[in-house]
């Protein structure tokens, strides 16, 4: 795993890199002291995880979020800030999580916890025949699993896929990996949820599905408790 590090601030990039090292033994940690150094890096080899100082002198933390969403490899992203007041207007860019520099030392192994685990579920496949193949899709790239009769309808951001198989079945193999039954019908995984609604959700894609009232108050509960763990 390959993990880079940006922040002007000479001890904070120091205090992080020696935390990851520390944590994450089995990674390389390349560290960078200005955003045009890292973008550069980031264009010619992209990392796994990146933890980006947000306010910096010469390429902010925000330019090269931006710039991420033209790399086919888009690594996870941890900004880094002394400035609470940038944190709502960074969400557009959809980051995995925050350090506050004036909280490091109680924030540091909590957000390392989760990229780790976070990481896992991105190298992780979910395995099924169709049309007599195998075919296997990154758990990261599952939006939504939808009844069919004696079906399953697959709905990834890759497309839109076929199996023989039961919603129970599915849940019942991918339930602790963070997909959550909303409805008779529905299995979704929680981190494709865009918006809560009262009786449906958005997903990244704009796809909207229903809540039935069975499931609705323990998946909304469950998809807020993963919204507010990205946003600490």
């Amino acid at each position: 795993m390959l993990i880079y590090v940006c922040d002007d601030e000479i001890e904070i990039l120091n205090r992080i890199a020696d935390a990851i090292s520390a944590y994450m033994t089995d990674s390389a940690v390349e560290t960078f002291s200005g955003g045009k150094a890292v973008a550069d890096a980031l264009a010619e080899k992209p990392c796994d995880l990146l933890f980006l100082d947000i306010d910096m002198p010469d390429v902010g933390g925000m330019e090269i979020a931006c710039r991420l969403n033209r790399l086919e490899q888009k690594p996870l992203l941890v900004f880094v800030t002394n400035h609470d007041e940038l944190v709502y207007e960074s969400f557009q860019y959809h980051p995995f999580g925050f350090i506050r520099k004036n909280y490091f030392a109680q924030e540091i192994e909590k957000i390392l916890d989760d990229c780790r685990q976070e990481l896992y579920f991105r190298t992780k496949h979910f395995c099924f025949r169709m049309n007599g193949q195998e075919t296997a899709l990154l758990l990261s790239d599952i939006l939504y699993f939808e009844a069919d009769g004696n079906y399953l309808k697959l709905c990834a951001l890759s497309g839109q896929y076929h199996l023989r198989s039961t919603i129970l079945a599915v849940e019942e193999q991918l339930g602790p990996d963070g997909f959550l039954r909303i409805h008779k019908g529905f299995l979704v995984n929680r981190a494709a949820v865009r918006v809560v609604g009262r009786e449906e959700l958005e997903l990244v894609n704009r796809d909207r599905l229903p809540l039935g009232d069975k499931y609705a108050e323990t998946a909304k509960r469950e998809i807020l408790q993963y919204m507010r763990m990205l946003m600490r």
